[in-house]
Formats: structure tokens, C-alpha cells, sequence
């Protein structure tokens, strides 16, 4: 699969054109991570997105009874998505089930193609927007159902 191909499987990039899409997949760095290695790690700075292309990534989270998995992503699935506009912590860390081949689009690379190409920085930002609101709408949702004890 090609990094455009990947591009166009992921949520993120439904609404680009296949131009908006070469401009990212020109940024974007393909790696190849063996099972059982860390892509990031709790509390680490975040510095990249990652787009998964193929395998599975197992989500984490540290807690005093030990580690706890929270989820997993899997082929045309982003995670890190805020480390793209803005540096903060990591709150989960993201390790390889499988071996995964991910596109990594990193901060320091969108925020040196903002001044050549602003709209489609802009488009990207504004659909990372979107997928953390209908995240936090899922999550207050679930939250309301298990306060109603359904």
C-alpha cells in the first residue's frame, strides 16, 4: 500500500481531494515497527501522527494496579493526531501487536509546510477538531449511561 493509499483510507483525509493528499503523503515518513515495539510511550512529548497501514497497535495506559489495555487500532487508523498541532504529553502509550507498517507525519514537518500550503494545514487541523469532538461526544455519552447505571 502506498502512502496515498493510506492517506485515503484514514479518517482524517475523507474530505481531501487527491491533491491535498499528495502534499501530506510527500511529508510523511513510512516505518516499519517489529511486534512488541513502543511507536510512543506514556508521558512521552508527542511529536508525530501516525496513520497505520497495515498490522495491529495495542493502546495502554499505566495504572497502580499495572498496565491496563484500553484498545487497539488497526489498518486506516490514526493515533497521536494532537502531537500534529500542538507538543503535550502522551496519555497513552501505543505498542505493535503485530508488525506494523505506519505513516508518520511529524510536528516539525507540518508546521514547516503551514507557510507553503496553509489551507490544507488548515483543512487537516480542522479535521483532527472534528475527530476529538465526536470522540468526547462518544465518551460523554458512555459516561451518561454508566452514571444512569445502564
Amino acid at each position: 500500500m502506498t502512502a496515498m493509499e493510506a492517506l485515503q483510507r484514514s479518517s482524517l483525509f475523507r474530505e481531501f481531494t487527491e491533491t491535498g493528499i499528495r502534499i501530506f503523503a510527500s511529508i510523511a515518513q513510512e516505518k516499519t515497527i517489529p511486534s512488541g515495539a513502543p511507536l510512543f510511550v506514556e508521558n512521552m512529548v508527542g511529536e508525530s501522527l501516525f496513520i497505520v497501514k497495515s498490522g495491529t497497535v495495542k493502546l495502554t495506559q499505566h495504572t497502580p494496579e499495572g498496565e491496563r489495555e484500553i484498545g487497539a487500532v488497526g489498518p486506516g487508523d490514526h493515533l497521536g493526531e494532537m502531537a500534529l498541532l500542538v507538543r503535550s504529553v502522551r496519555l497513552v502509550s501505543a505498542v505493535a501487536e503485530t508488525p506494523v507498517e505506519v505513516l508518520e507525519i511529524a510536528h516539525r514537518d507540518f508546521v514547516r509546510l503551514q507557510p507553503q500550503k496553509p489551507q490544507a494545514c488548515l483543512k487537516l487541523a480542522v479535521a483532527i477538531g472534528a475527530d476529538l469532538s465526536a470522540r468526547v461526544t462518544e465518551l460523554r455519552e458512555r459516561l451518561r449511561t454508566l452514571a444512569n447505571g445502564r
